[in-house]
C-alpha cells in the first residue's frame, strides 16, 4: 500500500505544494486507487496534478465524515469530471463510500453550514454511492470501518452543531458518521483517519476487532486532539503505549502540544503535503 498526502495543514521543506486546514490522501492498494477525503477546496486537485496523480481514474472516493474540511472538495472534483466530459475524455465513475449520515447537512450555531452541500441527485450522476454503517472491504487488505463503537469514556464526543437524520429529525451532531480506513497485513494493521471524532482509541479498538489483529504498525491522520485536557492526552498516550504503538503520524486536527505530549510515549513522525508512506 502507498499513501500520498494531497492536503494537510502542514507542508514540508523543499516540497513546494500548498496546504490548507483540511485533509486528503491518495491511496494505492492492490490495483485500486482510493481518494480518502477531498479537503476544503480544489487544492487537492492542484497538488495531485503536480504529483502526476490523475483523479479521473479513481475507483473509490471515501469520506471519513461529513465536515467541510473533508468534503467540500467534492464540488471541485465534480467540476473536474464535468470538464473532462466536455472534452470527451474518459472518467471513471468511482464508488462513493461513507457512513449514511456523512452526506446529510450539518448546521453550526443555527446559521453556518459545516457539512455536505451537494444533493443526492448530483452525487448519483458522478458517483456510485455505497452508504454503510458496517465494515466494507475495498480490497482483500483494505477495509472501511463503518460506524465506530464508542466504548472509552475519556473519548466521549461533544456535539458540533445539529444534523438532520434520514427520518427528518434534527438532532445534536455527535458525528456518528466519523469512520476510518484500515490496512491489514500479516505483520499488523495501519489505521488511516480523517479527524477521529469517534476517538482515536475507539477507532483503534474497533480496527483491531474488524481485522482480528492486535499489532498496530502505524496510525496516520487526524487525532482530533486540539486544546485537549491533560487528562485526555495522558489517557490517549497511555492507551497507545500499552498497545505497543511505536509509530504514529498525527496531523491535521492534532495540535503541537498534543504531538509533544504523545512523543513521550510513541515515535511521532512528520506529516505534510507531499509525504508518501509505503507499507
Amino acid at each position: 500500500m502507498k499513501i500520498t498526502v494531497l492536503v494537510d495543514n502542514n507542508t514540508l521543506i523543499d516540497n513546494y505544494f500548498e496546504g490548507e486546514p483540511a485533509l486528503s490522501f491518495f491511496i494505492e492498494e492492490e490495483g485500486k486507487k482510493v481518494l480518502f477525503d477531498t479537503g476544503y477546496s480544489g487544492l487537492f486537485l492542484k497538488n495531485a496534478a503536480l504529483m502526476e496523480i490523475d483523479p479521473a481514474g479513481l475507483d473509490y472516493v471515501v469520506l471519513s465524515h461529513g465536515h467541510l474540511d473533508h468534503t467540500w472538495g467534492l464540488t471541485e472534483l465534480i467540476k473536474y469530471y464535468t470538464n473532462r466530459e466536455f472534452q470527451e475524455k474518459k472518467v471513471n465513475k468511482p464508488t462513493l463510500l461513507c457512513h449514511p449520515l456523512a452526506l446529510t447537512p450539518t448546521i453550526f450555531e443555527n446559521t453556518t453550514h459545516i457539512g455536505n452541500i451537494i444533493n443526492d441527485e448530483v452525487f448519483k450522476n458522478y458517483f456510485a454511492p455505497n452508504l454503510t454503517t458496517e465494515p466494507f472491504w475495498i480490497t482483500e487488505n483494505l477495509v472501511f470501518l463503518g460506524e465506530i463503537p464508542r466504548k472509552l469514556e475519556f473519548e466521549t464526543t461533544k456535539a458540533i452543531g445539529d444534523k438532520q437524520n434520514p427520518n427528518g429529525d434534527v438532532i445534536p451532531d455527535k458525528m456518528s458518521d466519523d469512520s476510518a480506513l484500515v490496512w491489514c497485513s500479516d505483520e499488523g494493521i495501519v489505521i488511516i483517519t480523517g479527524c477521529s471524532h469517534a476517538g482515536i482509541c475507539n477507532i483503534t479498538e474497533y480496527a483491531k476487532k474488524v481485522c482480528k489483529k492486535d499489532t498496530i504498525i502505524d496510525i496516520i491522520g487526524g487525532f482530533h486532539l486540539l486544546s485537549a485536557s491533560r487528562q485526555q492526552l495522558r489517557n490517549t498516550a497511555e492507551y497507545l503505549y500499552q498497545r505497543n504503538v511505536k509509530d504514529i503520524h498525527p496531523c491535521h486536527c492534532t495540535d503541537l502540544e498534543a504531538k509533544i505530549f504523545l512523543s513521550g510515549y510513541c515515535n511521532v513522525r512528520e506529516v505534510g503535503v507531499g509525504s508518501t508512506f509505503h507499507f
